[in-house]
């Protein structure tokens, strides 16, 4: 049995930014993975995740992307290597103003309350400035210069390589079976040993809620499928012509990113019925009517890119019921840090996100705070 003093369950995108942070304090940190690292298995891969520092999500969120774009920043010049892609965000509505995730002056009043430089304008004049979209003329637009997207693969990459340089210890394929209080701290047991440390940190991803029962409700695993098409004028898919998007259209919910390292521009939909699947479980491989859904939207809303597929991929996301997250410590043991829930779209602040639960470990004052993420606030709901 080996003592530390925190140790991290999940080595994704959170987890791996936990582990770093911990172990830039000089805290004595182990990382357990039961995949690899990275890996295509969670919900933190997929060579290009959109940053936007409004998410429709209210100005609540601003702080958090603010403050996760400033670690990226440094995390860049710290490693060495380009992580986040600066493109600009667009976010579409149909004329009422009503998206899935809140209405379209929530996005507004954020950029307001922050005092965010934006643009407001309509389809038509979305699809004169980037003319890969052909959304309705009438539909509503904002664009948020400061978004863009992040390597997902290359920031765990470079937070792992820089929390082993700390001094951290990671290990990955050791899956995590249980966890337990104790009087001076917590028990883990993997399949390979067992660990003692101070403080546990829960960044699991989907699998969080065997962890956390409190969170069984609160963090539902559902599939989504990425599609990437190469472009029939690639020129307009570039980013540096082409912004990270999330549009409500006629179709339904879609977002995506433009062309960054392999073949193809990336863009994937939200179901409109939300499905529930066992992460350990779930269909993997991509099939025809997956296809064929996206790729109706491309030729419709994004013609000049729906030439050839040449990638698919099935991933998960884990989904609270008003699309929240979860950042707290466990209502029961204080000594437990939670991350769960961030609902397809916390990969973006998975940095800040990864320096909260560090600071939930450590006692230590926040950079950002915690308030809006809270347990309760999802059981709520």
């Amino acid at each position: 049995m080996t003592r530390h003093d925190v140790i991290v369950v999940g080595v994704g995108g959170v987890g791996s930014a936990a582990t770093y942070h911990l172990a830039r304090r000089g805290l004595d940190v182990i990382g357990l993975e039961r995949f690899d690292i990275p890996h295509d298995m969670g919900s933190s891969h997929g060579v290009t995740r959109s940053l936007s520092l409004t998410k429709s999500r209210g100005p609540a969120y601003v702080p958090i992307a603010q403050r996760a774009l400033r670690l990226w920043r440094d995390l860049e010049e710290e490693y060495g290597e380009q992580l986040f892609h600066r493109t600009g965000a667009v976010r579409a509505v149909p004329p009422d103003g009503e998206g899935h995730r809140g209405t379209f002056d929530d996005a507004i009043r954020a950029c307001e309350v922050h005092d965010l430089p934006h643009d407001v304008f309509t389809g038509s004049e979305l699809n004169d400035r980037f003319p890969g979209f052909e959304l309705p003329a009438d539909h509503r637009v904002i664009f948020q210069p400061d978004g863009g997207f992040l390597d997902p693969e290359a920031c765990i990459t470079a937070h792992v390589r820089r929390a082993q340089a700390h001094g951290a210890t990671v290990r990955a394929r050791e899956p995590v079976h249980d966890w337990q209080p104790i009087d001076e701290g917590v028990r883990v047991q993997t399949g390979k040993d067992t660990y003692e440390a101070d403080r546990l940190v829960v960044a699991a991803g989907s699998w969080a809620a065997e962890f956390v029962d409190e969170l069984e409700a609160v963090a539902v695993p559902e599939r989504r499928v990425m599609a990437w098409l190469q472009p029939k004028e690639p020129e307009l898919y570039l980013p540096d012509s082409f912004p990270v998007f999330s549009i409500d259209v006629e179709e339904g919910y879609f977002y995506g990113s433009p062309t960054h390292r392999v073949p193809g521009f990336k863009f994937g939909r939200r179901p409109n019925i939300r499905e529930r699947v066992d992460p350990d479980e779930m269909p993997r491989k991509t099939n025809r009517q997956d296809e064929e859904i996206l790729r109706a939207f491309a030729e419709r809303r994004l013609p000049a890119g729906a030439g050839p597929t040449m990638r698919m991929q099935a991933c998960i996301v884990t989904m609270s019921p008003d699309e929240g997250f979860v950042i707290d410590t466990h209502p029961d043991h204080p000594q437990v840090s939670i991350a769960a829930a961030l609902s397809g779209s916390g990969f973006h602040v998975s940095s800040a996100v990864g320096e909260l639960l560090a600071d939930m470990a450590t006692d230590s004052d926040p950079a950002v705070s915690p308030e809006p993420f809270g347990l309760d606030r999802r059981q709520s709901v």
